[in-house]
């Protein structure tokens, strides 16, 4: 009798994990859609201010010394908390509680370890560096910043543990702390050596002080959380009575599958931020080239790179906690057999990214001269907004990029990235010091390479999809459908747009122009049945909500 109950009690057991997981999955999109929102809104109360305080050229110096950051960010930190999660998640799905502490342990040691390294790299290298991007004059900036490292190593390894339990708040939370240290400081740091007279190199050197001060205020609370959280509360679920004595991979064991995840996708993450990185050398380079002098070129790169990137990267912001919680409920899946519910759910999940990022891709390409005007100066807004519009379409292939990353990731093609990523590098590069180097073209040619470097990536990751997961998609339901929606959006803002602007110029006339558009855009996908059941049900009251569509037949 108990034997024939035992594959019963399991498969209830498998599917009570199964829904806690699905539920954790979207609390956690939700907790770090809305906390990305919120970091994304303190970034443009910081942006905006600190280029009114120290103009374009203080921006260039600064956004140089941060492209640095980034990409010394990228390699200590990209890999490591998703191989964190990833084994985290596995441990615990076989009930190896034992083994998931131990993860936790070496993982905190590794980071440590990188974070020291790195951090003393930035600093004794500060010249070198700042050399690399044609501005010797950067060097304290670059300073200033390395000490972030070290903290945002020690907050990324704590950051894959959580993201292991499905637990997003902490991270949430962490993030916007470093984002009000930013900001606060940032511009009072900023403020006071404007006001003390000192040289802009030194002002932004001030200014960038405050996300140091920041990131460490965001370690702290992530430390604090840890030693609070009561694992075995979350743990309890996954316990079998086996769990107490299942064998543990050995720490050399834990550090090779670590690095074997960790590895390709670092290189993966890292080639965006590596190319941004080259982009500012070269961009710096190439316009002096072209004829401009040395701080113009540098106040072209700063306008460039703090207004209009700044808004390029909102649309993402909804799509980063989708990629980020579906890596360890697709893995959990994949790891469970289910083949064609991890396929569904892949599939969902792709459908949904490109939902949401269509009308905000562009919407934000045909709004960009009235959307820059609300937050900065009229000139320096004009002289960004053609920038924005040939940019703002590329935000259409990071979501799908970020989206295809996580599920190439979560069914072991953690290398294929990686060859995606080179290849669009190479383009970007090469079309970047081909274009900028051009007067008639100048800064232009630096979006123009954007769009065609992130399109050339995700052709690339659909294709690894298709051939080596064996992944298909439906072109009309999946992309056509969403594409035209948010052209009849990016089409109906500007309509209404030059409709409230008769009536009442200003702010006002954008914010009621987009939310216009916002309604034409839900209409729009509704009336052609854009939805289909598979990603309604990954949300919460999903069922529901279908039911109530299907009945007015307005899903497939």
């Amino acid at each position: 009798m108990t034997a024939d109950k035992s594959p019963a009690i399991k498969t209830n057991h498998a599917k009570g994990v199964a829904s806690s997981q699905k539920k954790l999955f979207f609390s956690g999109v939700l907790i770090l859609t809305f906390s990305n929102i919120v970091i994304k809104i303190i970034g443009l109360l910081f942006k905006i201010p600190i280029t009114n305080i120290i103009g374009d050229e203080g921006m260039g110096y600064f956004n140089l010394t941060y492209v640095i950051y980034v990409w010394f960010y990228q390699i200590s930190t990209s890999g490591l908390p998703t191989a964190v999660s990833l084994l985290t998640s596995e441990s615990r799905a076989k009930g190896n509680i034992r083994e998931v502490r131990r993860i936790f342990r070496i993982s905190l040691i590794m980071f440590v370890i990188i974070g020291l390294v790195g951090m003393l790299v930035m600093m004794i290298g500060s010249g070198m560096f700042a050399r690399m991007m044609a501005s010797p004059e950067i060097d304290w900036c670059i300073i200033a910043i390395a000490p972030t490292l070290f903290f945002i190593c020690i907050s990324s390894s704590i950051r894959g543990y959580f993201q292991g339990y499905q637990n997003m708040l902490p991270t949430a939370v962490s993030q916007i702390i470093e984002a009000l240290g930013k900001m606060i400081l940032g511009i009072l740091f900023a403020v006071y050596g404007i006001k003390a007279g000192f040289p802009l190199p030194t002002v932004a050197a001030l200014a960038i002080s405050g996300l140091t001060i920041g990131a460490f205020g965001g370690m702290v609370f992530l430390v604090i959380a840890r030693l609070d959280f009561k694992d075995t509360v979350y743990d309890a679920e996954y316990l079998t009575p086996e769990s107490s004595s299942m064998p543990m991979q050995t720490p050399k064991q834990l550090l090779t599958s670590l690095a074997v995840i960790a590895i390709p996708i670092t290189l993966a993450a890292s080639m965006p931020s590596l190319t941004s990185l080259l982009d500012g050398a070269i961009i710096v380079r190439c316009l002096e080239s072209a004829g401009f002098i040395h701080t113009e070129a540098i106040e072209i790169y700063g306008n460039y790179t703090s207004e209009a990137i700044p808004m390029f990267n909102l649309p993402p912001v909804l799509i980063y906690p989708i990629s980020y919680s579906l890596i360890p409920l697709l893995t959990a899946s994949i790891s469970s057999k289910d083949k064609e519910g991890s396929a569904q759910m892949a599939r969902a999940a792709i459908r949904a990214v490109f939902i949401i990022i269509a009308p905000c891709a562009l919407g934000l390409a045909a709004m960009s001269e009235p959307i820059l005007k609300m937050f900065y100066r009229a000139s320096s807004a004009e002289m960004a907004a053609p920038l924005l519009t040939l940019l703002a379409p590329a935000a259409l292939f990071v979501g799908l990029l970020s989206i295809t990353n996580a599920i190439l990731q979560s069914y072991g093609f953690e290398r294929k990235p990686i060859i995606s990523m080179v290849l669009g590098s190479v383009v970007k590069l090469l079309l970047s010091a081909v274009l900028v180097s051009q007067h008639s073209i100048g800064i232009k040619g630096a979006p123009i390479g954007t769009f065609v470097c992130y399109l050339t990536i995700t052709a690339c990751n659909f294709y690894f999809l298709k051939k080596d997961v064996g992944m298909s998609m439906k072109i009309l339901v999946s992309l056509i459908k969403p594409l035209i929606g948010a052209a009849l959006c990016a089409a109906s803002a500007i309509l209404f747009h030059r409709l409230f602007t008769a009536l009442h110029p200003g702010r006002i006339a954008v914010l009621a122009a987009i939310c216009g558009a916002a309604v034409v855009y839900i209409i729009a996908i509704l009336l052609m049945k854009t939805l289909t059941k598979e990603e309604l049900e990954l949300m919460p009251k999903g069922k529901k909500i279908y039911a109530l569509l299907k009945k007015a037949n307005l899903v497939v």
